[in-house]
């Protein structure tokens, strides 16, 4: 009989044993099943070298404190992706730095701020990513979130060099006049990974979670908008979509977004080039940030509602289109997006 009173070396050794015994089955095991389970999806892009460091800065800077990176299977989450979230979409982002760090806490638990899963579809412009840093009241009136001044800096006209990303900032707003700001390689990785945030498709024959159903008046679980038949709002697709970048009045930002109100383009007889331009993103405009695709965000439906809300209100008047328009333009601009 063994007395462990008087056997220490027996002692240490069953301990060790059921401390690796239990690890194994409490830790190891499940982790090693989670890794083998959640691979990254087919179409998921490898994150790069720099939205690894954009990555850091997020947690570094506290950015976890207000806003969450995850799509609950709530119809109230359906603004923010096309699906629920699930584990294969932290697969590359959960990964270790190295030995000495743990994996950063993403997901988040405060929707102080909005949340991020999709973000670099929803607002996919590097030009609103940066002023949106720099001073958030100057592309979101009401925001709430501070500013993160120290991620740029003033620097004379004459001193910008060629890769540098020079934000459109008002001369009011500048500390010394005559200088202008330009981002850090801090604030260009932070914009990196926020870019990055999108969720991939599934693969092929998989169907996502559905979203549980918003409880009516009643009580009772109410169908969605879009699934009930209702028509396609123009003007609340336009707030959540395009405001950010061309302001709620459509009078936009000098120097930085476009004005709708009263462009030219906007009130073209023919609603072709506002399609291709809303499908396959635009870039043509001097002293203006490049508009991103709205191809994978929007399906034709809701592209043809928030042009005909556009090209009737802000003072402009210009016939309208129709998804059957946008449907055939899609397959020419975006064909990786048909529906």
């Amino acid at each position: 009989m063994i007395n462990f009173h008087k056997d220490h070396a027996t002692l240490v050794n069953v301990a060790l044993m059921g401390f690796v015994l239990l690890s194994t089955g409490v830790a190891v095991a499940p982790s090693l099943s989670m890794q083998d389970n959640n691979g990254p999806l087919p179409d998921m892009p490898k994150m790069t070298v720099q939205e690894r460091r954009g990555m850091n800065v997020y947690v570094a800077e506290g950015c976890i404190a207000c806003h969450t990176q995850q799509v609950r299977n709530l119809e109230m989450d359906k603004t923010w992706g096309s699906r629920p979230s699930i584990p294969s979409d932290y697969y590359y982002s959960k990964q270790r730095p190295d030995i000495w760090h743990n994996t950063p806490s993403l997901l988040g638990s405060e929707r102080t701020g909005p949340d991020l899963t999709n973000v670099g579809v929803r607002k996919g412009s590097v030009a609103w990513q940066m002023m949106h840093l720099y001073d958030p009241r100057m592309v979101e009136k009401a925001s709430i979130m501070p500013r993160y001044g120290w991620l740029f800096k003033e620097v004379d006209s004459t001193a910008v060099k060629p890769d540098d990303v020079v934000l459109s900032v008002p001369a009011e707003k500048l500390e010394r006049p005559g200088r202008v700001v330009v981002a850090t390689e801090r604030a260009k990785d932070l914009v990196a990974y926020m870019l990055s945030l999108k969720q991939a498709p599934l693969p092929e024959g998989v169907a996502p979670e559905a979203f549980i159903a918003s409880p009516g008046a009643d009580g009772k679980r109410s169908a969605a908008t879009a699934e009930s038949g209702a028509a396609v709002d123009g003007a609340a697709i336009f707030s959540s979509v395009c405001s950010a970048c061309h302001q709620p009045d459509g009078k936009g930002l000098p120097g930085a977004f476009p004005p709708l109100a009263g462009a030219d383009l906007v009130n073209e007889k023919d609603p072709l080039k506002m399609v291709d331009i809303v499908l396959g993103g635009y870039d043509a405009l001097p002293n203006y940030g490049a508009m991103p695709s709205q191809a994978s965000l929007l399906n034709d439906e809701e592209i043809a509602a928030v042009i005909n809300y556009v090209r009737s209100n802000f003072g402009n008047d210009a016939p309208p289109t129709d998804a059957e328009t946008v449907k055939t333009q899609r397959a020419v601009i975006a064909p990786e997006t048909v529906q």
